[in-house]
This record gives structure tokens, C-alpha cells and sequence, in this order.
């Protein structure tokens, strides 16, 4: 399994000059809790990720005004990346190694093509959990009582 086949490719994006408080209405909209932040510069680039957390801790606790703080404010970076084609292993490896649970999945031309989350990676060990159960299940022997 790779990171481009698990992550989710509807992405919900906010741009670093935006309003904390436009960015948290499309988190609203979207059903969502984080938003890729991408920067237009020759094409999209990923410089952060905002989440509900990041409003939050960074915003209400602090005390900002969400219409004049901008997502650049209180966006988590670094923005860990990727590519479509790394290796599921590889790349939960690389969400330990940098205390994240999102990834930014990028393709060709490192277009970003995705999010993949911590919970993508448990939602599919569970169902593969869940099946390994039902095969053993089935194959339990059966005692006449």
C-alpha cells in the first residue's frame, strides 16, 4: 500500500493571507479539520497546515482577533511531505519520526495531491484487522455439542 492510495485526494486548502476566521468557516463548510495552506508561486506549494487545534491554542487562548490574524499566523510548520508513491511504512515512519499526523501527499511535479492522516492509517488497519478475524473465524473448527 502507498501514501497516494490510502490519502484522501478531496482536499480542503486555505491561503497563508486569508483570515483565521474565513480559513475556520471553510473548515465548517468542508466538515474538516485541517487545511493544506498553499502558497501560488509558480504553481501551488504547500507552506503549512492549519487545524482546528492550531485555532484554538493559537488563536482564541491568545486572544487574536480571528478577522485581522492571518492563517500564516498560526499555521503549524513545517509541512511534512510525501510523494504519492512512498510506501505506507515509509510513511507512518516518517509521521513518528516527525511527531505529525498529517501528511501532504504530492504527484507529479510535486503537485499536492493529497492529505493523508494518522486516522487514514488506523481506519485501514482496522478493516484489514476486521478480515484477518472473519478468515480466522470461519476457519475455527466445528465441535458438535
Amino acid at each position: 500500500m502507498t501514501a497516494g492510495r490510502l490519502c484522501s485526494r478531496i482536499l480542503a486548502t486555505a491561503s497563508p493571507d486569508e483570515s483565521v476566521r474565513k480559513a475556520a468557516k471553510r473548515m465548517a463548510d468542508y466538515d474538516v479539520g485541517a487545511l493544506v495552506v498553499l502558497k501560488e508561486d509558480r504553481g501551488s506549494k504547500a507552506v503549512g497546515i492549519i487545524t482546528d487545534r492550531d485555532i484554538v491554542l493559537r488563536c482564541v487562548v491568545e486572544q487574536l482577533d480571528p478577522e485581522e490574524a492571518s492563517v500564516s499566523d498560526i499555521m503549524s510548520k513545517p509541512v511534512y511531505i510525501v510523494r504519492d508513491e512512498t510506501p505506507l511504512e515509509e510513511a507512518v515512519s516518517k509521521m513518528a519520526s516527525t511527531g505529525t499526523r498529517r501528511l501532504v501527499v504530492t504527484a507529479e511535479g510535486d503537485r499536492v495531491a493529497g492529505i493523508l492522516t494518522l486516522d487514514d492509517v488506523l481506519e485501514d488497519i482496522v478493516r484489514e484487522t476486521a478480515a484477518i478475524g472473519k478468515v480466522l473465524q470461519l476457519q475455527q473448527p466445528q465441535v458438535p455439542a
